[in-house]
Order: C-alpha cells, then structure tokens, then sequence
C-alpha cells in the first residue's frame, strides 16, 4: 500500500503530528516496582515511553501461571508453559477517574532439560520475556486510545 493511499484512508501515525503518542511520551507514571515481574514490566514500559511524573499514572496488575507441558517417562517435567495476564488502569494523576482500562495476556515457555542453574536461568528469562510482551501489549492499547485523552 502506498503512502498516497494511506494518507487518503485517514490513517494517522500514532507519533506522527497529529497522532496521539506524543501525548504518552514521559507523561505515564508507574508504581514502584515490588518484584522482579513488575520492574521488568516497569522498565520495558520506560524504555518505550519513557519514565514520567505525570499528568497520567497507570496502575498495572500482572499474574501468571505455570503449567507442565512434556514429561519424561519416570515423570519429569521438561517444558513449561507461563501464561500471564496484564490488568491495567490510566488515570490522571491524583484522580480516581478512569480514561482508558483493560485487561491482556499471553503466554511464553522454557526448557527444563538441563541443569538445574540452566533451567532456573530458562525460567527467569521466560518471566523477563512475558513482562515485556505485556508492556507492549498495554503501550499498544493505550497508544490506540492516547487522541482520546485529555491534555
């Protein structure tokens, strides 16, 4: 598709001049982290948009669950699936009300064939890796919202 015909169709990019996500850029406040999940979450949140103080705050709530995929004939686990789930809510800072909210999830594994530090390192890099499908996940949602924010 050309440009030409992106143009025509009222496509906006989103940090283009009239797109919304420079209204994000160092304007989103997140809570400190409290674990290893939410600073991962935190800083790929950080990297993107940058840290702010405001004028919005996101409130961020994560979960994850773990499942055992493959198994070896005396019963050992070797494949492990997370599955996550991002809840989150932007406000303006110091307001309870809700400008955008919702709730994303996906999912990663790790192999758990090896040693003991190996899997454990699989196992940390499969949470770093959720946390940061996560954060896009949520930056990309609220990046579609962001020309409806207030300024």
């Amino acid at each position: 598709m050309s440009l030409a015909a992106l143009a025509g169709c009222g496509f906006t990019p989103v940090y283009g001049p009239q797109g919304g996500g420079t209204k994000l850029m160092n304007a989103v406040a997140l809570d400190e982290p409290t674990d290893r999940d939410s600073y991962d979450f935190n800083q790929r949140f950080e990297e993107r948009l940058g840290r702010g103080i405001g004028p919005y705050h996101l409130k961020v709530s994560t979960a994850v669950t773990s499942k055992g995929l493959g198994s070896l004939a005396d019963g050992q686990t070797t494949r492990y699936r997370l599955t996550g789930w991002a809840t989150y809510t932007l406000s303006p800072v110091g307001v309870d009300e809700v400008l955008v909210s919702g709730r994303t999830s996906s999912f990663t594994s790790y192999s758990a064939t090896g040693s003991t530090v190996a899997t454990q390192t699989s196992e940390r890099d499969a949470y770093r890796r959720l946390m940061v499908i996560l954060a896009d996940q949520v930056i990309d949602r609220l990046l579609l919202e962001a020309d409806t924010l207030p300024e």
